[in-house]
């Protein structure tokens, strides 16, 4: 039946059997304290009987003589009624009884030996059990007037019981239990209501179903999930968050620093600044996580902070492609528009049957592709790089633009960390940038120069326009997700994934740029690893 009540209840029970419980024990402690106050007030009082009876003038005289017992039995009867004692024993210094409680005893020999240090003329007190139970005894010797010792008396009193002592203390022991057990259970209905509250209301086994539910929950998610306390010590930390950063499942995290298992979170910095950070890029080693930070409140104050880690690396690889796949389709049907118009001319010439001139311009247009051609092929080592910068000098020639390579170019080999589909996505979104400048241009030789250069140190990756260039507010925020001078929808990416691709090879972007004057960006990327740290 105690399982099946709720948790209020039982930490309600609970509380008022510790209460009781501390009750019964400093009861105990108390009547323990009570008898040893009543002893020592009892013997108080027994002693001061005793000299009193021993310092009395016919007694000291009457004990010397053979009938004095008529004298003094009574004196000590009246005595014992007056101070409430149970008997009073005097005592020649033969041991022979003078008084006694039983009358048939005066005159015989008191044989108790515990009387013997009295008869040194010491007094004192002593516990004995007799007859009548369990009693306390003053000895005090009598002294006459030449302070010789002449007798023993001897003041008993039985000691009271428990239940005695308990009954002069009814009161006192009925108001202390029941304001106790009033303010006991008062506490601890006080105390439930609390705790039930600061477990919102949940049960015991609701709350343990929830924490096993969360963590099973934690470690189906696809995405990492990490959390910290305001100590910065870990409270969450599920598998996949491990298989992100690399750590041995085996290894058991929570309850550490942060600091100490990772260095990269940006967690901690959510509690030092009091804010949340959403939709941030992370680079660890070749892996490319979108972060999301906040901080975690209960009843408006801050307990911690929750990171949740997507690894983007196979999107942003996917993106990348069929940004090329984008760049590379544009480019064909540049070529192909190209090449029509140029079978067009040569058609028309042909129908004006002039046949030197159409001979003429074929080789002509031969010539300058099979220059271009050859010269990507020789240095330019990947066929897509290639493929991109072709079909970019065709579409400019369509445009009007004159696309110039310069003819030092060379890329033998992708930098760390970079592929064919870094170098298209870069290329083609810095050269499609030119375009549209140079589109709005009024101005006659509109040029695009492309440069790619690389040794065993760096390589760099230089495009130059003379279009109408960028202001200042322009050039400070070209890098921001969706900043555009266009008015077209879907615009403002194109530099913010150049930078993306720019960070992921460890390189360094720069650009300059005056209005009227055109822009150069010049990006450049070690070819050697650098150190993560």
């Amino acid at each position: 039946m105690f399982k099946r009540l709720s948790i209020k209840w039982k930490i309600m029970l609970l509380s008022i059997g510790i209460v009781l419980f501390s009750l019964l024990i400093g009861g105990l402690i108390l009547i323990g304290g009570v008898i040893r106050l009543t002893e020592t007030q009892l013997g108080q009082r027994l002693m001061t009987t005793a000299r009193t009876v021993a310092e009395i003038p016919n007694v000291q005289k009457s004990i010397q003589e053979a009938d004095g017992w008529k004298t003094i039995s009574p004196t000590a009867r009246r005595l014992r009624i007056v101070n409430d004692v149970t008997y009073i024993v005097v005592l020649n210094k033969d041991r022979v009884r003078y008084s006694d409680p039983l009358d048939e005893r005066i005159g015989t020999v008191f044989q108790d030996p515990a009387v013997e240090a009295a008869y040194a003329e010491h007094s004192y007190l002593q516990k004995v059990r007799g007859e009548m139970g369990v009693a306390l005894r003053a000895y005090v010797p009598i002294m006459d007037d030449q302070h010789q010792q002449v007798g023993v008396v001897l003041v008993g009193r039985v000691m009271p019981g428990v239940w005695e002592i308990m009954q002069g203390e009814r009161a006192n022991i009925v108001m202390t239990f029941f304001l106790s057990l009033v303010f006991g259970v008062w506490g601890s209905y006080r105390l439930a209501r609390h705790m039930k509250k600061q477990m919102f209301d949940l049960e015991p086994d609701e709350i343990a179903r929830i924490l096993v539910e969360r963590t099973a929950t934690f470690h189906a998610m696809h995405e990492g999930v990490i959390a910290i306390d305001n100590h910065e010590r870990i409270t969450i930390f599920n598998d996949r968050a491990k298989q992100i950063f690399g750590i041995d499942n085996d290894i058991e995290v929570l309850g550490k620093p942060i600091r100490s298992i990772l260095h990269d979170t940006r967690l901690p910095e959510v509690l030092e600044l009091q804010t949340n950070f959403t939709n941030t890029e992370i680079h660890v080693g070749n892996t490319l996580l979108w972060s999301n930070r906040f901080l975690i409140r209960v009843e408006e104050k801050v307990v911690g902070a929750l990171a949740i880690f997507q690894d983007r690396t196979e999107v942003a690889r996917m993106a990348e492609e069929l940004t090329g796949v984008k760049e590379f389709v544009g480019a064909l049907r540049v070529q192909n528009h190209e090449h029509m118009n140029k079978l067009h001319t040569i058609a028309g010439l042909l129908q004006l049957q002039e046949y030197d001139k159409a001979l003429a311009y074929l080789f002509e247009v031969h010539d300058q592709q099979e220059e271009l051609t050859s010269f990507l092929s020789s240095q330019i080592a990947d066929e897509n790089v290639s493929g991109l910068l072709l079909g970019k000098v065709s579409r400019g020639r369509e445009l009007g633009i004159r696309v110039t390579i310069d003819r030092f170019s060379h890329l033998e080999q992708f930098p760390p960390y970079m592929d064919h589909h870094s170098f298209v996505l870069i290329l083609g979104n810095l050269i499609e940038n030119a375009f549209d400048s140079l589109e709005k241009s009024d101005r006659p030789d509109k040029e695009i120069t492309i440069s790619i250069e690389q040794d065993s140190e760096i390589c760099s990756l230089l495009v130059e326009d003379n279009g109408d260039g960028m202001d200042e507010e322009t050039l400070s925020r070209m890098l921001e997700r969706g900043y555009s001078t266009k008015e077209r929808q879907h615009r403002g990416l194109g530099l913010y994934l150049v930078h993306q691709q720019v960070k992921k090879g460890r390189g360094e972007l720069s650009c300059q740029s005056r209005q009227g004057e055109g822009a150069s960006f010049l990006i450049t990327f070690p070819m050697k690893e650098v150190d993560e740290q």
